[in-house]
């Protein structure tokens, strides 16, 4: 079934999409950067899909409908690549707490973090 509706929340950076005859669904920008489906971000495989990391802030510039079928996501992290179908939105929607569990479960096996990493050169420490 497709949107209706597409608004971005850039307080809350939320991507809100609205159906007929249903609940509108909402979706963080942080999870729809980390599982773009981009073949940068899932490779050709699960075994090639790259973990994404310092994400937790990341915001949504643009939304872009691809055709009758989609969305393409310009984040402000300076991706743009993945086509976001309308079932894959609906199923990120439908499942987002599993997402999150296994994203989170994921960065905890790595010992990576949502938050960015800042390079030690860039701040001073107050003496």
């Amino acid at each position: 079934m497709n949107p209706t509706g597409i608004t971005y929340h850039r307080t809350s950076k939320t991507l809100e999409l609205t159906y007929p005859g249903r609940q509108a669904a909402t979706l963080p920008a942080e999870l729809l950067r980390v599982y773009s489906p981009s073949a940068e971000v899932r490779g050709h495989s699960d075994a090639e899909r790259v973990l994404q990391t310092g994400k937790k802030h990341v915001g949504i510039d643009r939304v872009e409908v691809v055709g009758n079928y989609a969305i393409r996501i310009v984040f402000d992290d300076g991706h743009d690549t993945g086509i976001y179908s309308w079932g894959f939105l609906r199923d990120l929607a439908d499942n987002e707490a599993d997402y999150w569990r296994r994203y989170l479960d994921e960065l905890k096996e790595k010992n990576a973090s949502r938050l960015p990493a800042i390079p030690v050169g860039q701040w001073t420490p107050r003496t």
